[in-house]
């Protein structure tokens, strides 16, 4: 990994409103801040976090065969925030200071107790994420995840699991959006491919984890 230094300031959370919320997904599910970090700060946090973070490359099974995931990955958390997905356990790196500060910062403005955070590197367009809910048990029947995205412009879509119907979110650089309630249980989310976007993004996900229920 290459070398970096710390920034100095990785940037205080936007008051957390539903803004820029499409109509065809409900307040009660969603919430979209598009300037939750400024674009500055949020570019130089992505720069500490693509160069610095020991980013790993795991395989999932796929109708029997393992593959690895079309993407980076590093797991950070509370030293009891294991969990469990497609067959393999992940255990938590511990959290760089920067990132437990913001993640006290939303366990304070959205009243939850975040332990940990999935964090994703998409390198380039070629890179992706498909159809999925957030419903692993150890998440609970409701659970609050905190997703910020930083770097390169990507689609993401969410699909209503009654009607099929897609809503088409665009996000950007600092943007935060926070999926709750029974968002998990009605929809499913994926960000797909776009082979014109030659830039990276980094998505953090921030979500509670009781390992207990593993």
């Amino acid at each position: 990994m290459r070398a970096n230094t710390h920034p100095q300031n990785s940037g205080k959370l936007a008051s957390l409103l539903p803004t820029g919320l499409p109509a065809s997904l409900p307040a009660g599910m969603f919430s979209y801040q598009p300037q939750a970090l400024d674009e500055v700060k949020a570019q130089r946090l992505f720069t500490h976090l693509r160069d610095n973070l020991p980013w790993q490359q795991p395989s999932i099974q796929v109708f029997g065969k393992w593959h690895p995931i079309p993407r980076l990955q590093v797991y950070m958390g509370d030293a009891d925030s294991a969990y469990e997905y497609s067959q393999q356990r992940f255990e938590p790196v511990p959290w760089l200071p920067e990132l437990d500060a913001m993640r006290q910062r939303l366990n304070h403005a959205l009243g939850c107790h975040f332990n940990a955070v999935l964090i994703n590197y998409y390198r380039h367009g070629l890179d992706c994420m498909g159809w999925h809910s957030d419903d692993e048990p150890e998440l609970g029947p409701e659970p609050v995840i905190a997703s910020l995205s930083l770097g390169a412009l990507r689609k993401f879509k969410l699909r209503r699991r009654d009607s099929g119907e897609v809503t088409d979110l665009a996000l950007i650089n600092g943007s935060l959006l926070i999926m709750k309630g029974q968002s998990q249980r009605y929809y499913a989310h994926s960000l797909p491919k776009q082979r014109k976007v030659t830039q990276g993004r980094i998505n953090l996900t921030f979500r509670h984890i009781d390992s207990t229920l593993l």
